[in-house]
């Protein structure tokens, strides 16, 4: 896997993920790279693999129970043992600021990781991201880019082995 310099935003990383276990894989390996203060989009349409990938980063820092998706909770919490790790969900989301209205900004803090799903549904009241995972299907295989978009994004990029 090779990490590339991209126009738009920093350095990216492509990768096709031929299987369920392959994306759960990625993710675990995604999941060890990670540090206090990140915030990361997961991009893709509806079964393109983002909670499977959530899924695959909390076993990668040491969660070994359950993962329910938030569709309908917005939000899932989950202590880790160097971090707090949320995973939101914005699928349902009819207003951008009806995650803010619900008290969600105060989870984005310097000892959290937070996980997105669907960050298009709240526009640009969400904090920035310091990485984008996009997820695309083609021929029933996923593949997935990531792209850092800060300092932090691509330390954790470059901490990433796969």
């Amino acid at each position: 896997m090779q990490i590339r310099s991209s126009d738009e935003h920093g350095p990216s990383l492509a990768r096709h993920l031929a299987t369920e276990a392959d994306t759960l894989g990625f993710g675990e390996a995604l999941g060890r790279a990670l540090a206090p203060g990140l915030v990361i989009y997961l991009i893709g349409e509806l079964g393109a693999g983002k909670t499977t990938c959530a899924r695959g980063i909390l076993r990668g820092q040491g969660h070994h129970g359950k993962v329910k998706s938030p569709t309908y909770t917005l939000v899932e919490l989950y202590k880790l043992s160097r971090l707090y790790l949320y995973h939101f969900d914005f699928y349902r989301l009819d207003d951008p600021h009806g995650w803010i209205d619900a008290g969600l900004r105060e989870y984005f803090t310097a000892d959290a990781v937070c996980l997105v799903e669907w960050p298009e549904k709240a526009a640009d009241t969400l904090p920035a991201a310091d990485l984008e995972v996009r997820f695309t299907v083609a021929n029933d295989t996923r593949n997935i880019e990531l792209v850092a978009c800060s300092t932090a994004g691509r330390r954790c990029l470059s901490d990433l082995n796969p």
